[in-house]
């Protein structure tokens, strides 16, 4: 409304303005009204700054995610109807960027998920049910979905899971985990490899381990490794993801399934994130592993 005020105020100036009106006079007006019109103008970034630290801002923040998501989810859809051929024959290279897609897609759309469940408290995290599943599915699974990554940048993935059987136990929570920590090894990884390991420490305790060759944590970043939203303070600083989303939901979700994540680190040698579940035998009558429901 005020814009057009000021278009108004301009045209009905240049209406009455005469001939013998001095050329100095009118360009002094003219730019006085538009100076005007510019303060009118919604200031956006001003506006956005108010609106995220308003009673409303975690709702905004909800609904941005929840917009990227569905999005995302379609580009999932449609890059995996293509690689598998169902619109027709594609080639090996066309296979391989429809990969690099799908993994880039899965990265943001967990990404949007984090951000959503941790606005709301983190209650989605964590379902109580459990249910049978193969430690070797899933670690297959994860390295499925990050191979176009690892061919990309010319490394080598290692999967190793040691005769463990069907344990019982939430298989889409240590999903989320071992993608987490495998994409994060890879992203600081430029030569070498990165091994995802699954290894039996006890009757019904499994050790799961992500370690790479990259270029290691340096020890000033270990201390904010676990915060979310943390921002790094020049340039090149390691940071788990820019938001420090990932390694915290890894930990609450860890945490919540009553283990603990570990890492290990060496500059320049690599590193090892690791962590315990209790994960009886499918079937067992001596119990299930106990969840955790709230988590700070």
């Amino acid at each position: 409304l005020g814009r057009r005020v000021a278009v108004l105020i301009r045209r009905e100036y240049l209406r009455l303005v005469t001939d013998e009106a001095p050329a100095e006079s009118l360009l002094a007006s003219l730019t006085a009204i538009e100076s005007v019109a510019a303060g009118l103008e919604p200031s956006w970034d001003a506006r956005f700054a108010d609106l995220l630290s308003g009673p409303q801002a975690l709702e905004l923040i909800v609904e941005v995610a929840h917009d990227l998501r569905s999005p995302l989810t379609s580009i999932l859809f449609l890059a995996e109807t293509l690689k598998r051929g169902r619109s027709g024959p594609i080639t090996p290279l066309q296979e391989r960027q429809l990969g690099l897609i799908y993994s880039a897609a899965f990265g943001l759309s967990s990404v949007a998920s984090d951000v959503i469940e941790l606005v709301r408290g983190g209650e989605r995290l964590f379902g109580s049910e459990v249910m049978p599943f193969s430690i070797a599915e899933i670690t297959e699974s994860v390295r499925d979905i990050v191979l176009p990554i690892v061919e990309e940048k010319g490394l080598e993935i290692r999967v190793a899971h040691h005769d463990l059987g069907t344990r019982t136990g939430q298989p889409v929570a240590l999903s989320r985990i071992l993608l987490n920590l495998t994409t994060n090894a890879l992203k600081f990884t430029d030569t070498g490899y990165v091994e995802l390991a699954a290894t039996r420490v006890s009757s019904t305790g499994v050790e799961f381990a992500v370690t790479d060759t990259g270029r290691g944590i340096p020890a000033d970043a270990l201390a904010m490794l676990f915060e979310p939203f943390r921002r790094r303070r020049r340039a090149g600083e390691y940071a788990f993801s820019g938001s420090g989303l990932g390694l915290s939901i890894c930990r609450r979700l860890i945490e919540a399934m009553g283990g603990e994540l570990a890492v290990r680190t060496s500059a320049g040698r690599g590193t090892r994130f690791s962590f315990v579940l209790d994960l009886p035998l499918a079937g067992d009558p001596s119990g299930f592993p106990e969840i955790t429901q709230s988590v700070t």
